[in-house]
C-alpha cells in the first residue's frame, strides 16, 4: 500500500523529480515568508546547511496543519560561498553579480528534505553538492545572461546545471539531484523505510 506525498512547494523541477520516480504526489505550495524566518538565523552562526533545513522544516510544518494525517515534504536549497550565503537574484543585474562573484571559485549547494506529519517532523537530510566554476570572462557572462535571459533568475546562483549553466563549470562533486533541488536518494530510501512506497 502506497500513500501520496504532499510537497510542501511549487517547483516544477521537485515535482517532475518524484514523478518521474514513480511516487503518488501532489504539490502544495507552502504560505511562509523564507526572508523573514531567515532574518534572525543570518547573525547566529548558523551554518548555511542548517539554514536550509530550518526553511524545509517550516514549509514542511506550515503545509502539514493544513492537510492532517499527510504525510508532507520540505525542501529549500541555500548556495554558500564561504561564509556567505546566495539567494535568487531579483534582476538580471543581480544575477550578474552572482556569477561575478562565483566565477573561479567553489561554492556548496546544501539541499535540504524535511519530513513531517502532523507537525511532527520524521525525518531530515541535508544533500551537499559542491561546484567549481571555471574563471569566467566579464563580457562572456554579459553573453551568457543575454542567452539564458529570465531563466538565470529561478536559482540560487543564476545558472541552471540542466541547461546552459552547465558550461560555467569546471568540475561538479554531488549527483544531480541535490544539484537540482531535491536530495532524492536518501528520500527515496527514507519513503520507503516509512512504507510510504513500495520496496
Amino acid at each position: 500500500m502506497t500513500e501520496k506525498l504532499i510537497l510542501a512547494s511549487g517547483s516544477p523541477f521537485r515535482k517532475a523529480m518524484l514523478v518521474n520516480a514513480g511516487v503518488d504526489v501532489e504539490a502544495v505550495p507552502a504560505d511562509v515568508d523564507e526572508r523573514a524566518l531567515e532574518s534572525p538565523l543570518q547573525d547566529s552562526g548558523v551554518s548555511p546547511e542548517d539554514v536550509a533545513l530550518v526553511l524545509a522544516e517550516a514549509k514542511a510544518t506550515e503545509v502539514s496543519e493544513r492537510r492532517p494525517g499527510a504525510l508532507v515534504l520540505g525542501c529549500d536549497q541555500t548556495l554558500s560561498l564561504g561564509d556567505g550565503v546566495f539567494h535568487k537574484p531579483a534582476d538580471m543585474e543581480g544575477a550578474r553579480r552572482h556569477l561575478l562573484a562565483l566565477s573561479g571559485k567553489t561554492h556548496q549547494l546544501n539541499s535540504a528534505a524535511v519530513l513531517v506529519r502532523d507537525g511532527k517532523i520524521l525525518w531530515r537530510h541535508v544533500g551537499i553538492a559542491s561546484m567549481t566554476m571555471r574563471k569566467l570572462d566579464p563580457a562572456f557572462i554579459g553573453r551568457h545572461l543575454a542567452r539564458v535571459g529570465t531563466k538565470a533568475l529561478g536559482s540560487v546562483g543564476a545558472y541552471q546545471i540542466e541547461g546552459e549553466g552547465i558550461q560555467l563549470f569546471e568540475k561538479i562533486e554531488g549527483d544531480h539531484f541535490t544539484i537540482v533541488g531535491l536530495p532524492l536518494l536518501p528520500l527515496l530510501a527514507e519513503l520507503r523505510d516509512l512504507g510510504a512506497i513500495d520496496g
